[in-house]
């Protein structure tokens, strides 16, 4: 096998002149911006692919399949695996804009002197905090909250008994993991709204903010009603527990300044340029990215600064962004491989007289939510459901409905499938933190509030076709 030292530095590159490419084309640079971003997306994951492992390389090989059969039955093959191309590169791009923001992040310490305090709340208001900490975090650290929560929560020393901290800590995760999928419906810097908006005509992220951003509340009220509910018994005495010191005002402001900067920058960019919000997101991330990383080094008192911010962003670029090789490939294709299937499932739905504008479209979206936690539990990511099924949706004015309604339905499926599929990175780190299986945290841990939840969604979701 190929030493990665000899392949990270130009895959890094290609995956640098991927994400400028796409944002030139988002920001109307015209199509040969979109072309190029599909030629360095595709040189990107065929360097990137020599090392990563077999189960990512069979997504390789199920993409190469689809194209020869795209090319062998559509008229207009071509066209459609350039459009499955177009899908991986914005998925690179926004991928790369959205991870460089956790970067920065992680070597700032206000950020972990908030995280350390959230974790170390009294059991009377922990898991309010860790879900506060889980959505706040994951808009800005993507699953690195659970990361840095997680090895907070658990890595701190714990005189408690065996039982409570079994108790403790699985408390503790779920609350971090719930906050954290939360924000998945509402937040433009997630897949879910960056995907479904680019696939759903006539929606925008303004567009649907206030619906999903109520899926958000019910899946982070959810939580906390269960958990106040449904208190655990112990066996011994409740230990005793001695709170942490500073006020919660001078904690969270540095976290709570810098979502209100990023909020403020990207709204009013959206709508004085007329740019989609995900073209806004892939040059303002990064740019916030390098300004705060030189703000830690004059805070620090770092000598040479530009030289130094310089190194950050280049370690980024060529060392940082190639080692997460197994996460790109793994969304790009799924995007590809979705976008291509749905070309290809188009002529056959419509060979077989199916006509789903003759569906009631509170059907179509109740079947649009449940359909993504399912086919989560068999291994799909959503980028590859929602890349698969929503073109094959008749346009949301044929049903009736408004656009919001499906980006609805849509992203609060995508919630529920991060909190019970076993095949995705939340269920997977909780488990990891928490000393059980994936299917364990998914079916277990998270399996009556996700039922829950997925009844009380489904009235939402209705409501929101019904009168928006």
């Amino acid at each position: 096998m190929v030493d990665t030292r000899k392949t990270d530095g130009l895959a890094g590159l290609l995956l640098v002149a991927t994400t400028v490419c796409v944002a030139a084309f988002e920001w109307g640079g015209g199509r040969v911006f979109a072309h190029a971003s599909a030629l360095t997306a595709v040189s990107a994951l065929a360097l990137l692919s020599l090392h990563v492992a077999r189960s990512r390389r069979a997504f390789l090989l199920i993409g190469l399949v689809l194209s020869a059969l795209a090319l062998a039955r559509l008229p207009d093959g071509l066209d459609a695996i350039r459009r499955a191309l177009a899908s991986s590169a914005f998925i690179i791009a926004f991928f790369s804009a959205l991870t460089s923001l956790r970067s920065a992040a992680i070597s700032a310490r206000p950020i972990a002197d908030c995280g350390a305090f959230l974790s170390s709340q009294p059991p009377g208001r922990r898991y309010l905090a860790l879900t506060l900490g889980g959505a706040l975090f994951g808009i800005i650290l993507l699953y690195g909250a659970i990361t840095l929560l997680g090895s907070l929560a658990t890595g701190a020393r714990d005189d408690a008994t065996p039982e409570v901290r079994r108790i403790r800590i699985r408390r503790m995760m779920v609350a971090i993991q719930r906050g954290f999928i939360a924000t998945l419906p509402w937040s433009p810097l997630t897949f879910a709204i960056a995907i479904s908006t680019s696939l759903v005509p006539g929606s925008s992220w303004a567009g649907a903010l206030l619906p999903c951003l109520v899926s958000g509340l019910i899946l982070a009220g959810a939580g906390w009603a269960l958990d106040t509910a449904v208190k655990p018994k112990l066996t011994g005495p409740r230990p005793v527990f001695t709170p942490p010191e500073g006020r919660w005002i001078a904690k969270l402001a540095p976290l709570l300044a810098l979502l209100a900067l990023l909020g403020t920058i990207i709204t009013g960019l959206h709508l004085w340029t007329g740019v989609r919000v995900v073209g806004v997101v892939m040059v303002v991330v990064p740019v916030l990215s390098l300004l705060w990383m030189a703000q830690q080094d004059v805070a620090a008192r770092q000598t040479h600064v530009l030289r130094h911010v310089a190194r950050r962003a280049w370690d980024y670029g060529f060392v940082e962004l190639p080692a997460m090789r197994a996460e790109i490939v793994l969304l790009a294709m799924a995007g590809f491989i979705g976008t291509l299937g749905a070309a290809l499932s188009a002529p056959l739905i419509a060979d077989a007289g199916i006509d789903l504008s003759g569906v009631s479209p509170y059907l179509l979206l109740l079947a649009l939510f449940w359909v993504i936690p399912i086919t989560g539990q068999i291994g799909m990511n959503p980028i590859l459901s929602a890349s698969l099924i929503l073109p094959l949706l008749p346009a949301p004015a044929s049903l009736g409905i408004s656009p919001a309604a499906i980006i609805t339905a849509i992203t609060a499926g995508w919630a529920l499938s991060g909190a019970t599929s076993p095949f995705t990175a939340s269920t997977m780190l909780v488990g990891n933190y928490g000393g059980v299986s994936a299917v364990h945290v998914g079916l277990r841990w998270n399996g009556i509030y996700a039922l829950i939840c997925a009844l009380v969604l489904s009235g939402w979701i209705c409501a929101v076709a019904a009168y928006l």
